[in-house]
């Protein structure tokens, strides 16, 4: 007997859309087949989804928890909130994969940063998660090492900065000789860089500058952090890797034009790189800093022109933009509103509950999108290239029974009032053309017409491969 069959719904499967039913047992999707093949008595419950779209829970590969905000001066920093309050808001809203970072620290192995994040997850998330591990500053030579160790053994991608962001936040920074060597060891064995890449001097120029120029608020963000910035950066760092034999590049939060060219031209050398934007890239611009409080807008790299959002919605559509992220950092609006100036602005956002509503909105029924593209960029694409498809990201025979079901009949204006992630939401008003009338969660249903049932220990930690596929071609 199956324990749950979804009967009814239009399914985005990775064979297209279809009226199919959707047979689920032990946690696994025991089937697709025609309406009607399985009788009322053949399952434990059975689930209408009649005028519904069956899609496979998102993937959000880019979500920080527990992350370090900027106090007020002469005070320690806050932290974000932990991965319980994350993973129920990403589960309200049809996300039931989320990626964080395990953030090595100099003097600890990676064994023990991994331990040490573990601390912060295990039996305290409600969703399925995964980390990035993420190296800053000098790195000593036994930690590469140890990087091949723990790549072997399920954490394959590997964050790096290419800049401390802000003046305040030295050794986050890696340099190209480090670098250089972080890629040979991820090409060597089977992972891919994961990369936040500005030009550190053009940003730290662009800070003395503003300054000494008296020009100090918020607002400016977009002149420090620039599209020049990208344009150097993504250049550089590209063209070392493909200078690697087996090296691979996951560029995080493509937020300009300047980017979406550098990969393009990279990938039509046949590279492996692929790109992350956010949806907050694809629908705010730097414009919005100027609206009352302006800083909910903000993440790093700032906010661009409206004609660097237009290149990330063609980036879309041509392949050079992959997956649509969130950099979720999720914290009350008096944090992420309390940086007045260039140089102490908390980052991330508090997005990924609407994240899937919004992108359909946007996709789907403003852009005529096919749902296939939308479920590609929400879910399966970041399945495929983090090493987690087809046990995520896909309805199909033998994956994970991660499934939402997305109801365009519940259109919506969005309210932090009705979220669950915290106090505020830069989404505040807009209106949105569907929401996720059910969650569920390897076959259990974890939300149910706004109802949570899920539970802290229901998290697994997914320990992920990435295919020689991803890794040797622009496999997407």
């Amino acid at each position: 007997m199956f324990d749950l069959v979804i009967r009814g719904g239009q399914v985005v499967s990775p064979h297209g859309v279809g009226d199919w039913d959707v047979a689920i047992a032990g946690g696994k999707i025991a089937a697709l087949s025609a309406p009607g093949t399985f009788a009322d008595k053949s399952a434990k419950r059975v689930i209408d989804a009649r005028g519904k779209i069956v899609m496979p829970g998102g993937v959000d590969p880019h979500v920080h928890c527990l992350w370090p905000t900027p106090g007020p001066e002469g005070q320690g920093a806050s932290f974000s909130e932990p991965p319980e309050v994350v993973s129920r808001a990403a589960l309200h809203g049809g996300t039931t994969t989320i990626i964080d970072f395990a953030v090595w620290n100099r003097g600890e192995t990676l064994e023990q940063t991994i331990a040490r994040r573990n601390q912060d997850w295990f039996g305290k998330t409600y969703c399925d998660f995964a980390y990035h591990v993420m190296l800053q500053g000098k790195v000593p030579p036994e930690t590469l090492g140890q990087l091949a160790e723990v790549i072997q053994e399920g954490y394959p991608s590997v964050k790096i900065f290419t800049t401390n962001v802000t003046p305040s936040r030295r050794g986050r920074m890696i340099d190209h000789g480090d670098i250089w060597e972080i890629l040979k060891v991820t090409a060597k064995h089977g992972g891919i860089g994961a990369i936040h890449a500005e030009d550190e001097e053009i940003v730290m120029h662009m800070y003395e500058v503003l300054i000494r120029e008296g020009r100090v608020g918020f607002e400016n963000l977009a002149e420090v952090h620039n599209t020049l910035s990208e344009d150097l950066s993504f250049r550089r760092i590209i063209r070392l890797a493909e200078n690697i034999e087996g090296a691979a590049l996951y560029m995080m939060h493509v937020s300009a034009a300047t980017g979406v060219e550098a990969i393009a031209a990279s990938r039509a050398k046949d590279f492996p790189v692929y790109g992350e934007t956010l949806h907050q890239y694809l629908l705010f611009s730097h414009h919005d800093y100027h609206r009352p409080h302006g800083q909910m807008y903000h993440t790093y790299p700032s906010l661009k022109e409206r004609s660097d959002q237009d290149a990330l919605w063609r980036g879309q559509l041509n392949g050079t933009i992959n997956t649509i992220a969130t950099d979720e950092l999720c914290c009350n609006l008096s944090v992420k509103t309390r940086g007045k100036r260039i140089d102490d602005c908390t980052g991330g956002n508090s997005g990924c509950e609407p994240r899937l509503a919004i992108m359909y909105t946007e996709m789907v029924s403003k852009r005529g999108y096919g749902l296939p593209k939308f479920v590609d960029m929400v879910s399966s694409n970041a399945a495929k290239i983090m090493g987690l498809y087809p046990r995520k990201g896909a309805i199909a025979a033998g994956s994970d029974a991660d499934i939402t079901v997305l109801d365009p009949k519940q259109k919506r204006t969005v309210s932090s009032a009705h979220l669950h992630e915290t106090d505020y939401t830069p989404w505040e008003g807009r209106e949105v053309t569907a929401w996720p009338a059910m969650t569920i969660l390897r076959g259990k249903v974890v939300v149910e017409d706004g109802q949570f049932l899920g539970d802290p220990r229901d998290g697994q930690y997914l320990k992920r491969r990435i295919p020689e596929e991803i890794r040797s071609r622009p496999a997407i």
